[in-house]
């Protein structure tokens, strides 16, 4: 349901108008060289996290790595915490002050998604579907932006689970996902401008996986699940932006086993996702997966990615400077 947010602690900073590099556009090989641009505000970084348990990832450090990350919005999935121990796990690391909106979920320690603001979360709510509520996978939230006559921006963080083909699972993730789609087929027809973000548990084609031979006909490769993404592109016109900015692939790969070497032999699978909305997508500039240097400084299975969005740039001056 819409609710109020929460702030853990005092108000920090908002958004900061701030000097990055950019490289190419969306799409068609993007721009033709590197450019170093000055962004007035408000130059947006959301930064998409798979906690895998978010006291966890605090003894790991993973609330210290985000904190630093340099975003402004921060997405969370499978928190695995209700209400009252994410804020204090939050008020106890490098995040104190953030806005806060979370759905836990009815399960105790299972999924948990949230968004995390600098700025006022306005409203959000958690339906998607009757049918997964109470499932703490989908939230999303109205996020202040400063600046431009920018307004708000809509933040989704949404956590799929991982299905098992041919079992009602699947039949759940299936729709699931359909119920995913018909939200994001309403922002189109609005022109709503909107990043949906988090752990699609999908790879979309074979580039977003290592050992995709070994993984067909799996939950997570099904051609069933992944028609779903290549219709947000090809029939809504959302686009992923990490892989138009990044190029064709393979990888960078999101997900790694905790067992064995894969995660030292890259053995990944790319599941974790922001994808923006048609009228948000020219605006993303860059970016990045936060791979852990080594297996020993990893807090999550997952790693975050991170992406740039400059919404008060005009489109007519960034296609100027190609």
């Amino acid at each position: 349901m819409p609710g109020a947010h929460q702030v853990v602690g005092h108000a920090r900073a908002p958004f900061r108008g701030v000097r990055r590099g950019f490289g190419g556009g969306l799409g068609g090989g993007g721009l033709s060289h590197h450019l170093t641009v000055t962004v007035t505000l408000p130059a947006v970084r959301v930064v998409t996290a798979n906690v895998n348990g978010i006291r966890a990832a605090a003894r790991r450090g993973g609330l210290d790595w985000l904190a630093e990350s340099g975003a402004d919005v921060i997405t969370l999935q499978e928190v695995r915490a209700g209400a009252q121990v994410l804020r204090e796990t939050l008020e106890a690391s490098g995040l104190r002050g953030w806005h806060v909106a979370d759905d836990a979920g009815a399960l105790a320690g299972r999924a948990g998604v949230a968004v995390l603001s600098l700025r006022p979360i306005h409203s959000w709510r958690t339906e998607i579907g009757e049918a997964f509520h109470g499932q703490g996978r989908w939230l999303e939230a109205e996020v202040e932006v400063e600046g431009s006559g920018a307004g708000r921006l809509t933040v989704v963080s949404t956590y799929v689970h991982t299905g098992q083909a041919g079992t009602p699972r699947q039949d759940e993730k299936h729709a699931f996902l359909e119920a995913v789609t018909s939200r994001m087929a309403a922002w189109t027809a609005a022109g709503a401008r909107v990043v949906l973000t988090g752990d699609l548990n999908v790879a979309h084609t074979d580039s977003d996986l290592k050992n995709w031979k070994g993984n067909r006909g799996k939950a997570g490769c099904l051609d069933s699940e992944r028609g779903y993404l290549t219709a947000w592109r090809d029939v809504h016109g959302w686009r992923d932006v990490h892989r138009d900015l990044h190029g064709p692939g393979p990888g960078p790969h999101t997900w790694w086993s905790w067992r064995g070497k894969a995660f030292d032999t890259d053995a990944g699978w790319r599941i974790d996702y922001q994808w923006a909305s048609p009228s948000l997508a020219p605006h993303a500039r860059t970016a990045s997966v936060g791979r852990a240097p080594s297996y020993a400084q990893r807090w999550s299975d997952h790693a975050p990615v991170v992406v740039d969005y400059d919404l008060a740039a005009p489109l007519e001056a960034t296609a100027a400077n190609g």
